[in-house]
């Protein structure tokens, strides 16, 4: 029996129209996804720049909620530190009186030991001393009085009255003090000398004609 060649032609003629088919659809799909690339870009970009927007908001909104709890928690402290800056005030005028006894000598060493705790304390949570001495600043100092010394440059500290604080680098409590008054002679005008003044005319004598 002779083969089926006619079925055979036909069946290679199928499967190779098949396989043309699929690359056509293949070469259009690519054509395609080119044509859609400049918009899948562009989409591409967009999100980017979505993404960065989002993540700068959630950066700043992360900075803000930090700021206004350690503002809240400064409105809070503020108060409490301020009634302990007293204590400690009370604590250095009782330090200040003399000790004229073996009693009065144990209560101040007693009385010393307390104020070292509290300002240790006050040193853990960031409260620092202002400097006594030294130069006046108006940002970390209150002048009560000034004084006239030539010895000594204006505005040079003479004396603390009464001890400031910062906390966190602000000034938690300004310190008194006295200082040296600034030179306020005022320099007065030298005097003009007098400039004599030019006669403003001249008269010359006209000699008188002889009579003949």
């Amino acid at each position: 029996m002779a083969p089926d060649t006619g079925s055979r032609k036909d069946k290679r003629k199928a499967k190779k129209d098949k396989h043309g088919s699929s690359a056509d659809k293949t070469q259009e799909n690519d054509a395609a996804e080119c044509k859609d690339e400049p918009d899948l870009l562009a989409r591409c970009q967009e999100l980017e720049a979505k993404a960065l927007r989002a993540h700068a908001d959630y950066q700043n909104l992360r900075r803000r909620a930090q700021t206004d709890l350690e503002a809240g928690l400064k409105h809070q402290m503020q108060p409490l530190l301020e009634e302990l800056l007293l204590v400690v005030d009370f604590l250095d005028m009782a330090l200040s009186s003399p000790a004229t006894n073996e009693e009065t000598r144990n209560l101040a060493t007693g009385v010393e030991m307390t104020r070292k705790k509290f300002i240790q304390a006050l040193e853990a949570a960031s409260v620092e001393s202002i400097a006594e001495t030294g130069v006046f600043d108006p940002a970390l100092h209150d002048a009560t009085e000034a004084l006239e010394d030539p010895d000594q440059e204006p505005g040079t500290i003479l004396e603390t009255l009464r001890r400031g604080y910062t906390w966190h680098g602000s000034v938690l409590r300004p310190a008194k003090v006295k200082v040296v008054a600034a030179d306020l002679k005022a320099t007065g005008p030298e005097d003009e000398e007098e400039v004599p003044s030019e006669a403003e005319g001249t008269t010359e004598d006209v000699p008188e004609q002889e009579a003949e």
